[in-house]
């Protein structure tokens, strides 16, 4: 899910708050948001293709996607209702900052812990499948350049953006 520079708190890009090039926090109500987590995280585990001893282990992970991304949402929002602190008050945005990454790292520790026993136990057709499924649905939800580098590591899944395609 979703959290990358954003959720790090590293930097807001202009059309985030609706500039010329406005993404889909500016185009999309919360409602709208939550319901492209939930297809984001179904499509996820429709594409793994999931064995029975496999399904035992997705709940937690299911979970902890949801609570990144809950929590990548109330940020967004937040940000929306106080834009003037991103200008006006340069400590305090400091503050803010910070205190959206100490949480956002602590989310993504808790999804990191969460997938690892399943993603162990994913065949090589799974794991590739694993990285286009998320490089896809967070590049759709946040648009390109917002997503970080990949939680498991480089080329590991998780949340790899690599920018093979970019320009």
């Amino acid at each position: 899910m979703p959290m990358g520079p954003m959720m790090q708190g590293r930097g807001m890009p202009g059309s985030m708050m609706g500039g010329p090039g406005r993404r889909m926090m500016g185009w999309f109500s919360p409602e709208d948001m939550n319901a492209f987590i939930d297809a984001h995280i179904a499509a996820i585990h429709a594409g793994l293709k999931l064995n029975a001893d496999q399904e035992k282990l997705w709940p937690p992970v299911e979970s902890a996607m949801r609570n990144l991304a809950t929590l990548h949402l109330g940020h967004m929002q937040a940000m929306r209702e106080t834009p003037r602190m991103m200008t006006g008050d340069p400590v305090g945005m400091l503050r803010a900052v910070a205190d959206r990454m100490s949480q956002g790292a602590d989310a993504m520790r808790k999804l990191a812990d969460a997938a690892s026993p399943l993603y162990a136990t994913l065949d090589e057709a799974q794991k590739r499948r694993l990285q286009v499924l998320v490089r896809m649905g967070s590049r759709a939800m946040m648009g390109r350049r917002m997503m970080g580098p990949g939680m498991m590591g480089s080329g590991g899944g998780m949340m790899d953006d690599d920018d093979e395609d970019s320009p």
